[in-house]
C-alpha cells in the first residue's frame, strides 16, 4: 500500500515541487495551503502516514497547528515533520518540543526528507 503524505504549505510553488518529487517516489500526496484546512484533511483521511508542515504560515502557524493536532483525538498519532526556511539555532529543538517528529529545512534536500519519512513512518 502506498504511503499517503499531506503537504501543508502556504506557497503553491513549494507544494507543486514537493508533490512532483514525492509522487515520483511512489507516494500518494494530498495538500493544504492553510493549517486549519490541513487539520480537517487529517480528520477526513486517517490513512495519512506523514504530514510535512511548513512552520511559517499566515493565520495559524505550524506551532499552533502542532498543538491542535497533538490535542485532537484520532489524529494526534499522525507524525508531523516540521519544514522551515527559518534555519536558526534552536529551531530544530523548538519544532521537536512543539510535537514534530523530525525537522527539515528549505530548500529541501530530497534525500534528507525521504530518510526522515522512512524513519518515522
Amino acid at each position: 500500500m502506498k504511503k499517503k503524505i499531506l503537504i501543508v504549505d502556504d506557497d503553491p510553488r513549494n507544494i507543486f515541487a514537493l508533490k512532483l518529487t514525492l509522487k515520483s517516489e511512489g507516494f500518494d500526496v494530498i495538500s493544504a495551503s492553510m493549517a486549519h484546512e490541513a487539520i480537517e484533511l487529517m480528520k477526513q483521511n486517517l490513512d495519512i502516514s506523514v504530514v510535512l508542515m511548513d512552520m511559517m504560515m499566515p493565520e495559524m502557524d505550524g506551532y499552533e497547528a502542532l498543538k491542535i493536532i497533538s490535542e485532537t483525538q484520532g489524529i494526534s498519532n499522525i507524525p508531523v515533520i516540521a519544514v522551515t526556511a527559518q534555519a536558526m539555532t534552536g529551531d530544530r529543538e523548538k519544532c521537536l518540543e512543539a510535537g514534530a517528529k523530525d525537522y527539515v529545512t528549505k530548500p529541501i534536500n530530497v534525500e534528507i526528507l525521504l530518510k526522515a519519512i522512512q524513519n518515522i513512518s
